[in-house]
């Protein structure tokens, strides 16, 4: 099966920009690569916001999520048209769980004093925390950027439960990073095994890898694209 279409999916407290250092790569790889505009109010809505964008490329595609993408791709991978899926420092829940039960596994869980929540249930990282917890391998200029652009995730989206995923019956690749510190890295090394990966890269980056290390991440994507 010959995969021409990569769809990216961006995690909480971000959007599709983050991905702005893996898509020109993948696009002068002469990939068809479109990034996905989540709403972050629930996991239902992400899952059929990806669905409806993976049926407007018109044939196979490659899923990429990022933290909460995976779990987001987890679901929208059921689609037909999808031939395989990329995690990248990613969530890959089973049917039934949830994010806050694999964030509590290790009784470790998001760093203290880094998730604000607001009055109307939807949850931001505090500015002047989000480089060290969110991307302590960028510059002070990268993190600040993207601390001011963040886009907050709805609360609910770590209570919602997971539907059957598709990674328990179609190919998958995983990227850990051993310097996370939103998801612990033992959790994504047990999420990974879990699923029996194709292939599995570990990279010495922070939860941002998508951005510190976007050569290393399109590279993992090209080549579960080329074994498709």
């Amino acid at each position: 099966m010959a995969v021409d279409n990569i769809v990216l999916v961006h995690g909480a407290w971000g959007d599709g920009s983050h991905w702005r250092g893996v898509i020109p790569v993948l696009a002068a790889e002469g990939y068809n690569v479109t990034a996905v505009q989540n709403p972050l109010t629930s996991l239902a809505d992400d899952v059929h916001r990806t669905a409806t964008l993976v049926a407007a490329q018109g044939g196979p595609t490659l899923l990429v999520g990022h933290s909460y993408g995976g779990s987001v791709i987890s679901g929208a991978g059921n689609s037909p048209d999808v031939a395989g899926l990329v995690y990248i420092a990613a969530f890959a829940p089973d049917e039934g769980e949830n994010l806050a039960g694999l964030l509590a596994r290790d009784g470790q869980g998001l760093p203290e004093g880094l998730v604000r929540p607001d009055a109307d249930g939807f949850l931001w990282l505090d500015f002047d925390a989000y480089q060290q917890g969110f991307a302590q391998d960028l510059t002070g200029t990268e993190a600040l950027i993207l601390a001011r652009t963040q886009k907050p995730i709805a609360a609910r989206c770590f209570e919602d439960a997971a539907g059957p995923p598709a990674w328990r019956r179609k190919p998958t690749w995983y990227q850990v990073s051993a310097q996370d510190r939103m998801i612990p890295p033992a959790t994504e090394r047990w999420m990974a095994e879990r699923m029996e990966p194709r292939g599995t890269l570990t990279l010495e980056a922070g939860h941002a890898s998508l951005i510190s290390h976007p050569d290393e991440v399109a590279a993992l994507v090209v080549a579960a694209a080329q074994a498709l």
